[in-house]
């Protein structure tokens, strides 16, 4: 993966016909463990609409963390954090959200558990069902947790979604393939940046990405690089995954 600039991906805007392009940003925060000066310089210069967090704080004062989090990054706090289990969603105060809650999924005895922030919003004259998720290490618990996101997204009941999360699988694994069977992989569709999300420090695999309804079109998604305010230290020292960023024109609403 080459650490050279990114092509520019297409600003936020609202089309005449009511569309609108939306940057959405996936990012696994590790608890905000890290260089959260770094951290917050990223989400910053990525300038997201949307931030699908994974590993928000969860604990102690975690609300206080998280909205120490949204004011350094230029956002607010819309659903999740503990109450999650760590998937968070931030947005940009061009977003309207119009209902937000958090999922918790069935425990499985001995394993860490899983659960999805998700909202419902509107930018301009598009509405957008969100879902941040985090799924299993547990490979058959991971592929049930597949199951149950594409689930939660038909019974959210909108016609374009997006979802945005740390899949703990590869893109030949079961539980990717069988969401990218029903769902666009943004990368895929239209590849920009850098593909590989772990690690900073030797980027080899692809294990975070950004999913869409295929009514959305994908103007571009992959891990950024080379964006003004921010260096290959910040990336390295934000935290133990690379961000993926995509732009997105979502259709105006009936």
């Amino acid at each position: 993966m080459s650490e050279g600039r990114s092509p520019e991906l297409p600003a936020s805007r609202t089309e005449p016909d009511g569309s609108a392009v939306v940057r959405v940003l996936s990012y696994n925060i590790r608890s905000m463990r890290d260089d959260t000066d770094a951290l917050a310089r990223v989400i910053r210069a990525c300038d997201p609409d949307l931030a699908l967090i994974q590993e928000a704080p969860r604990f102690f004062r975690w609300r206080k963390a998280v909205a120490r989090l949204a004011r350094a990054s230029g956002l607010v706090a819309v659903t999740g954090g503990a109450t999650a289990t760590g998937p968070l969603v931030l947005s940009s105060l061009r977003v309207h959200v119009e209902r937000a809650e958090d999922v918790l999924l069935p425990r499985t005895p001995g394993l860490h558990r899983r659960g999805f922030a998700t909202a419902v919003v509107r930018v301009g004259g598009a509405r957008l069902s969100v879902v941040s998720c985090h799924l299993s290490l547990q490979a058959r618990e991971r592929y049930d947790q597949g199951g149950m996101l594409l689930d939660r997204l038909a019974a959210m009941g909108e016609p374009y979604a997006v979802v945005g999360g740390d899949l703990n699988d590869r893109p030949h694994g079961r539980t990717f393939r069988r969401l990218a069977d029903e769902l666009q992989d943004a990368w895929v569709a239209r590849p920009w940046g850098g593909e590989y999300t772990s690690t900073p420090h030797d980027p080899h695999q692809r294990i975070d990405a950004i999913f869409t309804t295929p009514g959305v079109e994908v103007l571009g998604c992959g891990v950024p690089h080379g964006l003004p305010g921010i260096t290959p230290h910040d990336l390295r020292a934000a935290t133990d995954h690379l961000p993926v960023l995509a732009a997105l024109k979502v259709p105006a609403s009936a």
